[in-house]
């Protein structure tokens, strides 16, 4: 069964004929004829009989053609859907590491569906490798990570550079270097953070020891950095999102790069409407927001 055999039930129970469906379709008429019988065949049910010089639609033919008139229709909305300039529909999984959902993405979010409101966006948090695993294997439209990583099959873009920032209550002793850490508790993200891997890499060229706290909660992080309990590195969109509820000294060191945060997707799925229009949304407020990338 084929959409052009569906295509011509449809033209000839309007034409009445199959010549003037012949003509509709521009086509000849004995190929309508051939088709329409191996649909026939295919289907074990007449969807035509004869009335006079034209045809009449059985009533197998009726029912078979509400049917392929919702599936010539369906067809006709996909290609619309997936259409370049088409307004995005449809759903739209979305994959973060926790500090970009939580710090850069609520913003964005709101924006989104304001802008698109037929789109169902799903979002998931989770680490970066679980996360590019899942958009490798399809279960996720599009993620955001952060790192300097490169993959086969998956395309990126990188939309800004994190700045790493240490906090510190005010109450404790001030740094003067990145090597002070180790006087201190250092509460960090699980291992799988990209930015706690930018310390302990650190802290091991240099053969230094951290104790170090593990939370899985940049609230609870924050936290116990204000009330004096040690210290955390955490990324500059973090520290904006709690700035206003936690009292905090901060520490920028050269040795601690900006890290880049990127947007992956599969490179094999084409043209996907919601997603294509979410990147150009992170381009577009990245690019107006954030220094030139270095």
């Amino acid at each position: 069964m084929e959409l052009s055999q569906l295509r011509m039930v449809k033209a000839v129970a309007e034409c009445g004929s199959i010549a003037l469906a012949a003509q509709q379709l521009h086509c000849v008429p004995s190929n309508i004829t051939t088709r329409i019988k191996q649909l026939e065949s295919e289907l074990g049910t007449a969807l035509f009989t004869r009335a006079g010089r034209g045809l009449c639609i059985s009533a197998a033919g009726q029912v078979f053609l509400g049917y392929s008139e919702q599936i010539l229709a369906l067809v006709d909305q996909a290609k619309r859907a997936v259409a370049p300039h088409a307004v995005p529909t449809g759903n739209l999984r979305i994959g973060a590491i926790e500090s970009c959902a939580t710090g850069r993405l609520p913003p964005l979010l709101a924006q989104f569906h304001k802008r698109y409101p037929q789109v169902a966006l799903e979002l998931v948090t989770g680490k970066s490798q679980q996360l590019l695993d899942d958009v490798k294997h399809h279960r996720l439209d599009g993620v955001l990570v952060a790192g300097r990583i490169d993959l086969p099959k998956l395309s990126r873009t990188t939309l800004y550079h994190e700045q790493l920032v240490l906090i510190a209550s005010p109450e404790l002793e001030p740094l003067s270097q990145l090597g002070d850490v180790h006087r201190h508790t250092v509460f960090m993200w699980p291992i799988g953070c990209p930015y706690r891997a930018a310390l302990e890499n650190w802290v091991a060229e240099h053969r230094l020891e951290i104790n170090t706290v593990d939370y899985a909660n940049w609230g609870s992080i924050i936290g116990c950095v204000s009330a004096g309990a040690g210290l955390a590195l955490v990324p500059e969109g973090i520290l904006q999102r709690f700035d206003g509820t936690a009292h905090l000294t901060t520490y920028r060191f050269a040795e601690l790069a900006p890290m880049p945060n990127l947007f992956f997707w599969h490179s094999e799925t084409g043209l996907h409407g919601p997603r294509d229009a979410f990147a150009a949304l992170l381009t577009e407020h990245f690019a107006e927001n954030h220094a030139p990338l270095a």
